[in-house]
């Protein structure tokens, strides 16, 4: 089964963060990344940074997962 933590694992592997939190059930999965690899970067480009920390997962063992992605600075100033 798959859980938040492992998906929070290979995201944090393969991607420079400074947040990651991901939240889900086995099935549906919801993440918020910030990163400064988004600096640049429009909402598909960024999630397709994210998919790509997952590889092959996204194709069968990860159902759905919805994500939230910033700069550091979008972070910042949405709190």
């Amino acid at each position: 089964m798959v859980t938040p933590e492992s998906i929070q694992l290979d995201i944090a592997k393969n991607m420079a963060t400074v947040h990651l939190t991901v939240t889900g059930d086995g099935q549906h999965f919801d993440a918020v990344v910030v990163s400064d690899e988004f600096a640049g970067k429009n909402r598909i480009q960024r999630q397709s940074l994210v998919y790509k920390t997952l590889g092959d997962r996204m194709k069968g063992e990860i159902h759905a997962l919805s994500m939230k992605t910033f700069t550091p600075e979008e972070w910042e100033s949405s709190h």
